[in-house]
């Protein structure tokens, strides 16, 4: 099981948040350099030197289902890849939304998803090449309340439809080229930070902790998820087929529930 280093990444940044006490509020009001040295260390980051870039709205209209595009200017080529993307959200209380790893078989790195926004804040995308290298880029993005916005259904609706997945692709799959898919999962992915009305409780977090995409027995794509991501994830990503085969994804939640589905994929050859 994927490690849930990212939903506790904000207990341990907490006492670093500390140091800098009431003698420096400004620039303990930026969390960046404490999320930076928590997570990578002395390592170098080259920023907005165009391996990636991020798209989101300037502000949201729903802070709970915020979309977020990481473009890659970079093709997933065996001499230089996107090995790894860190989306991290400065000031929410879980900041590391989510953790996406990419193979020679997704052909492009470039993905979306929906996220929650607790408060006026960075959000950045730091990618890691197969050297090694750092690359980020950034967006501010206006929104607040996000994490503790009530959920769009209802807790029975939710948990009816647990783990169902729908999985949505082009009319026509092309052979041995990047080709956009995008996968749907039915999960609440509760925060913790969220009031039940009737219970008059907290309703404990519950969140969907990992994502293995797979095309025949080539793995695509996995994501290291996080109460930041939305309720009902979304993910927009590339695979390059090269037969006949299937579309595999396996859900892993925080209660060490596991859904899976399936779905046959016939690609044409491309003109």
């Amino acid at each position: 099981m994927i490690s849930r280093r990212i939903f506790f990444l904000s207990a341990a940044l907490a006492p670093l948040l500390g140091r800098t006490g009431l003698a420096n509020a400004e620039a303990a009001d930026d969390p960046w350099p404490d999320i930076r040295d928590a997570l990578f260390g002395d390592k170098v980051i080259a920023e907005n030197d165009g391996i990636i870039a991020v798209e989101a709205p300037k502000r949201a209209y729903d802070a709970a289902i915020v979309p977020v595009t990481v473009h890659a200017a970079i093709p997933q080529t065996a001499d230089r890849y996107i090995k790894t993307v860190h989306l991290i959200i400065d000031k929410n209380p879980a900041p590391e939304a989510g953790i996406f790893h990419f193979t020679l078989d997704s052909g492009d790195a470039t993905f979306s998803t929906r996220v929650r926004v607790n408060e006026y804040t960075n959000v950045r995308a730091i990618a890691e090449l197969n050297d090694g290298s750092l690359h980020m880029a950034l967006q501010f993005v206006k929104a607040a309340g996000g994490c503790s916005a009530p959920a769009l259904k209802d807790k029975e609706k939710s948990f009816a439809n647990l783990g169902r997945m729908k999985l949505k692709q082009p009319d026509q799959v092309a052979l041995n080229q990047p080709n956009q898919a995008q996968l749907l999962v039915s999960h609440p992915n509760f925060s913790g930070m969220q009031f039940d009305q009737i219970s008059r409780n907290y309703i404990p977090a519950h969140f969907i902790q990992s994502v293995t995409v797979r095309y025949g027995d080539r793995t695509v794509m996995t994501v290291e998820g996080n109460i930041s991501l939305s309720e009902d994830p979304s993910f927009h990503f590339n695979y390059v087929p090269t037969a006949e085969a299937e579309m595999s994804v396996e859900v892993v939640d925080s209660d060490g529930m596991k859904f899976s589905q399936a779905w046959p994929v016939s690609p044409a050859p491309s003109l």
